[in-house]
């Protein structure tokens, strides 16, 4: 008697499928989509509910103008069926949009940005406002930059330092996503913000930050001079990232409101007292990694 009402449930569970997919199968967009699929119709029936899912996503892909549009649940993905031997499973494939963003957006593996707002990987050179003449000087050292990193002739980077808001950090973080395009691992550092975390993590990843900012093939500080001096970041920070950098001939820029004297002079002066030579070595070390220029403009953050 068990055996005999096993298998009338399966007869009615086997009715219950077929007329459900015989009831999808009335509207003329899940007919014709499940129609164009290369699966036997005895397959389909046992996943009707997911087929109507997936034609509706696949409704919305075929009137799709764009990513911006997408209506899928996952955007930028559709959800299809795949059969495999005598199943069906269902997945997430990536649409063509999807497919092109990504592609156009690979090189932001090769930024990593501390403490920097995250539209700073947006930055483009396309993009710089060239109105400004007192841009011209830079926009042409990065072309001569990229010429020279290109054949490996270890070019220097800039000491950029001008008035609040006049677009110094993303000139330059413009320049480190072309090279983020070409595969050059770059770093995009608030130099302020970076100090505080790292002394925040000496039991933890202390060493892990630092020597990724000391190892990066290029390297942004951003804001130097803006944060509270000290003999740790000074002589343990600042000192042996530049050194290493230094010696390793790895592309190294800075912004600053400070000019290089009026930096060397918040160098010397910390809470222990004034100390010239240290901070005339850090100098030092910047002058063999950047050349100076300034970028005097209007403040384009108001």
């Amino acid at each position: 008697m068990e055996n005999i009402n096993k298998v009338l449930k399966n007869e009615a569970n086997e009715i219950e499928l077929i007329h459900s997919y015989q009831g999808a199968c009335s509207n003329k967009d899940f007919y014709e989509f499940v129609k164009s699929l290369p699966i036997e119709e005895n397959i389909l029936m046992k996943y009707t509910s997911s087929l109507e899912d997936a034609m509706k996503e696949y409704k919305n892909c075929k009137n799709c103008k764009g990513l911006e549009f997408c209506k899928n649940e996952v955007k930028g993905y559709c959800y299809k069926p795949l059969k495999e031997k005598n199943i069906i499973n269902f997945s997430y494939i990536s649409c063509k949009y999807q497919d092109k963003y990504l592609k156009e957006n690979e090189y932001k593996k090769n930024l990593e940005l501390f403490d920097m707002p995250k539209e700073i990987k947006e930055a483009s050179l396309t993009n710089v406002y060239t109105g400004d003449k007192s841009r011209i000087p830079i926009i042409r050292y990065f072309k001569e930059f990229r010429d020279k990193y290109q054949k490996k002739e270890n070019p220097k980077g800039l000491y950029l330092t001008g008035s609040f808001g006049s677009g110094k950090t993303y000139l330059i973080s413009a320049l480190l996503n072309e090279m983020a395009k070409k595969k050059v691992r770059c770093a995009l550092v608030y130099y302020p913000e970076f100090l505080r975390s790292l002394k925040s993590s000496f039991q933890t990843d202390y060493s892990e930050k630092f020597d990724y900012i000391k190892n990066a093939e290029a390297l942004l500080l951003d804001d130097i001079g803006a944060e509270n001096q000290s003999n740790w970041s000074r002589d343990e920070v600042l000192g042996p990232i530049l050194q290493y950098r230094m010696q390793n001939h790895l592309p190294t820029f800075f912004t600053s409101n400070l000019t290089l004297e009026e930096l060397e002079q918040s160098l010397s002066m910390t809470s222990t007292g004034v100390d010239k030579v240290k901070a005339r070595r850090i100098i030092e070390r910047i002058k063999q990694l950047a050349i100076p220029m300034e970028l005097i403009g209007e403040n384009r953050r108001s």
